[in-house]
């Protein structure tokens, strides 16, 4: 099923019957990747006095309850509203859900006793590419991703430049296949986090950061559009759908 999308006066052609699911899915057991020091989610039948929400113990439905924390527990979209004291929900803060993106792939570097995505290697990756969206894949890309428990392991993280160098650019869309953008112990600086919502500044209100994607192997790097769904939470940040289309060949910008 092919579509055409109108784009800074170009149009190119998606096939919609083709998606690249990049995100994790939630799952109410130990399996589930995890971060933040929290315990897995849980899904388990709403029990009410001598109701129990299962069809295979009686009821007429399933009829789940679901606990899980959208920062820890899976792909999820964030506003600048994750790290300001005023409220800022990331259900209210878009009205376009298409994005020119560029998938890239980059090893991050070690730094003493860390591993940072840094400026230099965004800009060497995006070249002069203008692009509403960037899509991070970090080396090495096992399955592990889809259920590490990353609380006390120091993930990687990208780099203040790093981060500054893609509000510089007007990137709006940061996807990343980490728990943060942020260390994950850095006594609340959030650098990253504030370099790219540019906190001291004009404040990015549009700008979103989905973290906790995963971009298989067989995807190759360059550029696609992005589908960005979210699941209508008013909060900081809502569990997500990201979901790429590869641009038809002959009119890749």
């Amino acid at each position: 099923m092919l579509a055409t999308i109108k784009h800074t006066n170009r149009s190119y052609t998606i096939d919609l019957s083709k998606p690249l699911d990049i995100s994790l899915s939630i799952r109410g057991d130990a399996a589930n990747v995890n971060a933040w020091y929290l315990d897995h989610p849980k899904i388990t039948p709403h029990t009410e006095s001598d109701f129990v929400g299962k069809v295979s113990e009686g009821a007429s439905t399933n009829f789940n309850d679901i606990w899980f924390n959208p920062h820890a527990h899976g792909t999820h979209t964030e506003c600048v509203g994750h790290i300001t004291a005023e409220f800022h929900s990331v259900n209210q803060n878009r009205n376009r859900f298409f994005f020119l993106a560029e998938v890239v792939t980059i090893a991050p570097e070690k730094v003493q006793n860390d591993f940072v995505i840094s400026k230099k290697q965004l800009a060497h990756a995006l070249k002069d590419k203008n692009r509403e969206a960037v899509v991070i894949r970090t080396l090495p890309n096992t399955k592990q991703k889809l259920s590490r428990h990353y609380s006390n392991t120091n993930p990687p993280y990208l780099a203040k430049e790093a981060a500054q160098f893609l509000a510089d650019q007007n990137v709006e869309h940061l996807l990343i296949d980490l728990p943060s953008v942020d260390k994950e112990k850095d006594g609340g600086q959030l650098l990253a986090h504030k370099a790219f919502w540019n906190l001291e500044g004009n404040v990015r209100e549009q700008a979103t950061i989905t973290e906790f994607i995963y971009v298989e192997n067989n995807i190759r790097d360059g550029a696609y559009f992005l589908e960005l769904q979210i699941a209508p939470f008013e909060n900081d940040a809502s569990p997500s759908r990201p979901v790429l289309y590869k641009i038809e060949e002959g009119n890749t910008p």
